[in-house]
């Protein structure tokens, strides 16, 4: 999926849990937002944080205003200036000042992405731009996210692509599709995975008629590579179909910050674009590097290690998730918290 080199961000106001109650605190460790919510999450690049009220979700700013009022049965984070708001089981979207922009009016909805948001109502799925116009009718019984100017979307059992005025550029002819991820996407054929360009031109990866494919499985390009499996094994090929890291894992993940987990024996570990296990296969889960740390399950709790494979916070979490912004969530006791990297913890019970 992925990603570029991104500039450190850390984040400048803290989720803080105080027994069962949210606030946020400074870096110095000083209560900005009094602690009073149910549930609080990080602020987003946009300046907002969602945070639950009584069972209701909106969202505050950094000097503790409440922008959208706490009346969601549901919310999810702002997407290209929108955030998706569930209520009486519709969702619909609201921008950054609580304006309600399009009406609650839909079954489902996902995120906004180069502009347009894929909605479903009476059982079909079409996309909406950020004004709340349907500018993809409702007409295809499931979609996806626009990437690289292509969407996914399936008609009568089947997957193809359009594009961002509606008209069908690749053919509705795939049992499975993937998005679009620098430059290719998978798609699946009686059980079997290659993939196509954005004008549908299928790659080396399987042969050109798709009758005997030759992967068993395939995921999106990360890094330049992806992983292809094949009678149970898994390995990485190049854009231009050549194996490249042999098909020898029992699993593997996408290439991130330059390492992807891979399973041996039944253990994952980390290796880098040119196949070298840098980070040895011990540990229990499949996880990728964000931020330049991995959480990673060992003997049943839960640490983080870095690119080198070191253990810079110990495993005793009994869950985890990635850092973002210097922060990760983790879960103790059967709460949730967040710590820094340097294992601070911003809770206390």
């Amino acid at each position: 999926m992925r990603k570029l080199k991104k500039i450190q961000k850390i984040a400048t106001l803290i989720p803080y849990r105080k027994g069962d109650k949210w606030g946020y605190i400074d870096k110095k460790g000083k209560i900005v937002i009094p602690i009073q919510y149910d549930d609080a999450w990080p602020f987003s690049d946009n300046g907002l944080a969602r945070v639950e009220v009584n069972g209701k979700w909106g969202y505050v700013d950094k000097k503790g205003n409440m922008v959208v009022p706490p009346v969601y049965d549901k919310v999810y984070g702002f997407s290209e200036g929108l955030a998706a708001v569930k209520v009486n089981e519709k969702w619909g979207f609201v921008g950054m000042r609580g304006n309600m922009v399009v009406p609650p009016v839909y079954d489902k909805v996902l995120d906004f992405s180069e502009g347009l948001a894929r909605v479903k109502i009476n059982g079909k799925c079409g996309f909406i731009d950020t004004k709340g116009n349907m500018v993809i009718p409702p007409v295809y019984d499931d979609a996806w996210l626009f990437s690289e100017g292509l969407a996914q979307v399936k008609v009568n059992g089947k997957w193809g692509y359009v594009d961002k005025r509606g008209r069908m550029v690749i053919p509705a002819v795939y049992d499975s599709a993937g998005s679009f991820s620098e430059g290719l996407a998978y798609v699946e054929i009686n059980g079997k995975y290659g993939f196509i360009n954005t004008k549908g031109k299928i790659k080396m990866v399987v042969p050109a008629v798709y009758d005997d494919p030759v992967y068993d499985g395939v995921l999106d390009f990360s890094e330049g590579l992806a992983q292809v499996g094949i009678n149970g094994k898994w390995g990485y090929i190049d854009k231009k179909g050549k194996i490249v890291i042999p098909i020898q894992y029992d699993d593997a993940g996408f290439f991130s910050d330059g390492l992807a987990p891979v399973k041996v024996n039944g253990k994952y570990g980390f290796i880098d674009t040119k196949g070298n296990m840098v980070i040895p296969a011990v540990y229990d889960n499949e996880d990728f590097f964000d931020d330049g740390l991995a959480p990673v399950k060992f003997n049943s709790k839960w640490g983080y290690i870095d690119k080198e494979g070191n253990m810079v916070i110990p495993a005793v979490y009994d869950s985890a998730g990635s850092f973002s912004e210097g922060l990760a969530p983790v879960k103790v006791n059967g709460k949730w918290g967040y710590i820094d990297k340097r294992n601070i913890k911003y809770w206390e019970d």
